[in-house]
Order: structure tokens, then C-alpha cells, then sequence
């Protein structure tokens, strides 16, 4: 019995051994700004899931006349500095985030609209990357007139900027798609990003003796790609994912920004920075716009500074060359 224990022990810390030995694991955690990205993904994440789990889009999303007062500054700002927009007697923990033109607490559907952002983000990147991925890969793989036939087409996408063609792309699609439209618009833009960078890293990888040998010796195509290729380009994969990542919720909060993205009463980020702007920001009410805009700029921080530290433990060539 205590044999078998010392063995399950043994294996254990191996497990642990190996994660603590990782170069890229220990690179990663050394670098206290990826560290502090990392915090605040888990932190967004964590934040995404409660959301889901526990709060009622329906409720958050109509109007709460008679529930809650309208236009109502945040209880601790109130307590604090006073409010003259409102008579009403709030307490301090009361609406921390204030209240907007339609009653609704802005609280729950800040942290509610956290959960959009990592689901409609995590669908774009996912999608580009698959897609992006193949794409690079047949292309270095097959060469010549597949290479010229992708990649041109990548140029032509690459031509536009990124925020100019998923406008024209999202008009396309029906209205009622709601922020589907934008993540099918933004997925077609990210794609020719993820098709130039894998290509150049397939390219290198070509250039290695094992993949002629490995030709050489009867491999097939789908095996040469999956079992060689693929696994020898995933350190650039990962880094472009996790950086594009924060660029996707911040162009899907740009896209609803512009009227392209979440329908009326959506709590998305970018739909509240809109009705903030246009019918808060103006007339004093800074909170409406405030609260939505500081998640969405600290979550794409977060994911900028774990992107960034990935790379640096990815590749030390390239933060040399940086530094």
C-alpha cells in the first residue's frame, strides 16, 4: 500500500517537476507584466462565467421604471461628492456603477457584457485561426500556383483597413443576425493576418532535412502537414491567437459602437459606451459610459500584455531584437 502511494506520489511530482521545468512556463511567470495579463484574463474570465451562471439577461436588458431611478449617479459617489442631477437617498454600495436613461443597474450588465465579449471574442479568434492556419499551411505546402492564388487573395484583404472592411463586410449580412454579423465580418478580416504569419513559419519549416526525409520515406501529404508542419508552427499560432484576441473584443465593441453590432438593449460594451456618449456623456453622466469603457480597456490590456509575454518566452530572438 505504501508502495503503490510512494509511486502515485512519485508520479505527481514528476508532473509538477516537468510544469516547473518548463523554459516556457518559467519564462512566461518571470515576466511580472505577462503575469499580470495572465491575472487579468482569469480575472475576465472568471467575471464572464458568474455573469452567465447567475444573472438574468432578461432582467438586465428591458427598462426598470418603478425598480430602480433613472439617471442615478453611483451610491458611493453620491455619498462622497453629492449629486444634484437626482433628490433621490441612495446608500453607498447602492448602484455602484450609477443607473441609465432606462432605469437598468449598470452594474450587472457591465459584468454581464463581459461574458459577450469573451464568447463572440473566442469565437473570432477560433475560427481565424483555423482558417488563417490552413490557409498558410496548404499555401507554403503546396506552393506555386496554390501559394499565388491564396496568398494574392490574402493581399487583396490585407489592402483594406481592418475596421473600414469589416464595416463593409457587416452591412451585408441581415440585421437581425445581431453581433453574429460582426463576428463573421471580423473573422473574414482576421484570417489573411493568421494565413501570412503561419506561411512564413511553414516556409522555415520546410526548409529542415527531417521533412524531405520524412518524404522520402513514403509519408503522405495530411500526415507531412498534421505530424510535422502544424505542431512545429504552433509557438506563432499561440502568440498571434492571444493578441488578436484583444483586438477582436475591442473591434466587436467598436463594430456595436457604430450601430453594426449588438441590437438595442444588448448589455455589450460597446452598445453602453454608444448610449453613454451620445446621452450621458454630455449632460454629466460620466458613469454611463465610464464603467463599460474601463473594463473593455483593461481586458484588452490583459490580453496585449499576456500576448506580448508570450511571444518574449516564445521566441527570446524577437525580444532581443525589441530590446
Amino acid at each position: 500500500m505504501s508502495t503503490e502511494t510512494e509511486m502515485g506520489s512519485g508520479r505527481t511530482r514528476g508532473i509538477f517537476d516537468r510544469l516547473r521545468a518548463s523554459p516556457f512556463l518559467s519564462d512566461l511567470l518571470s515576466n511580472r507584466l505577462a503575469l499580470a495579463g495572465l491575472v487579468i484574463v482569469f480575472g475576465m474570465t472568471a467575471v464572464a462565467i458568474y455573469a452567465r451562471l447567475f444573472l438574468d439577461l432578461g432582467t438586465i436588458s428591458l427598462t426598470q421604471f418603478g425598480q430602480n431611478p433613472p439617471r442615478q449617479a453611483p451610491g458611493w459617489w453620491v455619498q462622497l461628492f453629492g449629486d444634484g442631477a437626482t433628490t433621490t437617498t441612495v446608500g453607498f454600495l447602492d448602484y455602484p456603477f450609477g443607473t441609465d436613461g432606462q432605469a437598468r443597474d449598470i452594474f450587472p450588465r457591465v459584468l454581464y457584457g463581459a461574458w459577450y465579449a469573451m464568447l463572440y471574442g473566442t469565437i473570432t479568434v477560433a475560427v481565424s485561426t483555423v482558417a488563417g492556419v490552413g490557409l498558410g499551411i496548404v499555401a507554403a505546402y503546396f506552393g506555386d500556383v496554390t501559394d499565388n492564388i491564396v496568398m494574392r487573395t490574402m493581399d487583396v484583404l490585407l489592402a483594406f483597413p481592418s475596421l473600414l472592411l469589416a464595416l463593409a463586410l457587416v452591412a451585408i449580412f441581415p440585421d437581425d443576425l445581431g453581433l453574429w454579423r460582426a463576428v463573421a465580418a471580423l473573422t473574414l478580416v482576421y484570417t489573411p493576418r493568421f494565413a501570412r504569419v503561419i506561411r512564413g513559419a511553414a516556409l522555415a519549416v520546410l526548409e529542415d532535412e527531417y521533412v524531405d526525409a520524412t518524404v522520402a520515406l513514403g509519408a503522405t501529404d495530411p500526415r507531412v502537414i498534421v505530424r510535422h508542419i502544424l505542431p512545429n508552427c504552433l509557438a506563432p499560432i499561440t502568440v498571434q491567437s492571444t493578441l488578436n484576441f484583444g483586438l477582436a473584443i475591442i473591434d466587436l465593441a467598436a463594430l456595436s459602437f457604430l450601430g453594426f453590432g449588438a441590437p438595442t438593449g444588448t448589455p455589450s460594451w460597446g452598445l453602453m459606451l454608444s448610449n453613454g456618449v451620445e446621452q450621458g456623456l454630455l449632460t454629466g453622466q460620466w458613469w454611463w459610459s465610464f464603467f463599460p469603457g474601463l473594463f473593455l480597456a483593461i481586458t484588452v490590456l490583459g490580453f496585449n500584455l499576456l500576448g506580448d509575454g508570450m511571444r518574449d518566452a516564445l521566441d527570446p530572438r524577437m525580444r532581443e531584437a525589441i530590446d
